[in-house]
């Protein structure tokens, strides 16, 4: 009876999760790029998924005329592209978006105008708008970027999903300190590198591996016997290093897609990475949280509940893993 409640358990998970785009950053994204001093070149994506194509629309100053959009759809996202006459500067004018408020996910604005450094910020229901400044301000670099990290490995299901399956296999707070951030300094080193185009690889492969490495790990956690330590029990800081490395990977393909503000990449870097340190924190202490609360209440069920969980997140890294390489 417990084996089969735990395959129907199994079945609803990878019904909820086979929607799901994993590893997915999909903001809104609205560009505006100076061609001269008058005329701008207007792109504003729009993701189908979260109600922003049908509800948000770019929102200019009134004396800045838009051309009509030429609309293509890429991607899972309508792109489109317009040209913007402005008979004033937008220097100290706002712009962003109107029906922010009716749609699921947030956007971001990049600004690049002809004479100043490129300046972003992230739209949201309640801020829908951003003024344009003379000079973009480091400090609205470091919250826009060090909230998209943290955005992105919790909403990043992949990577969700290997932190915490190294939180069920090690379970000790300061191994998997140390394991987490050997895992943080191999993404960044990967993260950095394809972003300043030091490496470049394939994304459909990389993103097979990912799901690989959470199958991995999944499996280590069914095979864990206390009198028999396994290779990710020992050197587990070597196994997170190791996969972290393809991690980053995922988190450049997922950064390419907003963009980086020109003359801040370095501040945008580094505070997107500590936005994910930041949220890798915020899932290993939650994990820690309620598996030392189960083991403290239901000793006798804990390994039950280790082994149901550790399939559960094979179950959908596989199914992951299948759908990335017949995509």
């Amino acid at each position: 009876m417990r084996l089969r409640g735990l395959w129907a358990l199994l079945v609803l998970i990878l019904c909820v999760a086979s929607p799901a785009h994993a590893d997915e950053l999909r903001p809104g994204y609205l560009e505006l790029t100076q061609k001269s001093p008058s005329r701008w070149h207007m792109v504003w994506k729009a993701p189908i998924r979260g109600g922003l194509a049908t509800n948000a629309r770019p929102n200019l100053p009134g004396f800045c005329a838009v051309s009509p959009p030429h609309r293509e759809l890429v991607a899972a996202a309508v792109v489109a592209v317009s040209e913007v006459r402005c008979t004033a500067p937008l220097a100290g004018q706002t712009v962003g978006l109107t029906g922010l408020d009716a749609s699921f996910t947030d956007a971001l604005v990049r600004i690049a105008p002809l004479d100043r450094p490129v300046q972003a910020a992230r739209l949201t229901a309640d801020a829908p708008t951003t003024q344009v400044q003379a000079k973009a301000a480091r400090s609205q670099v470091a919250k826009t970027y060090f909230g998209l990290g943290v955005e992105h490995i919790l909403t990043g299901y992949d990577h969700l999903l290997f932190v915490l399956s190294l939180v069920l296999l090690l379970m000790g707070g300061w191994k998997i300190a140390k394991t987490v951030t050997a895992f943080t300094v191999a993404h960044s080193l990967t993260l950095i590198g394809t972003t300043l185009h030091l490496v470049s690889v394939q994304r459909q492969p990389v993103e097979v591996c990912i799901a690989l490495s959470i199958v991995f790990l999944a499996v280590e956690i069914v095979k864990a016997r206390p009198d028999a330590p396994r290779l990710s029990e020992r050197i587990p800081w070597l196994v997170a290093f190791a996969f972290g490395l393809l991690h980053g990977f995922g988190f450049a393909g997922a950064l390419a897609e907003i963009g980086l503000p020109e003359g801040e990449i370095p501040v945008a870097l580094l505070t997107f990475n500590l936005g994910v340190e930041a949220g890798q924190l915020i899932i290993v202490t939650v994990g820690l949280l309620l598996l030392t609360a189960i083991r403290r209440f239901a000793t006798a069920g804990f390994r039950t509940v280790q082994i149901s969980a550790a399939y559960a997140i094979g179950s959908i890294a596989a199914f992951w893993m299948i759908q990335r390489a017949l995509a």
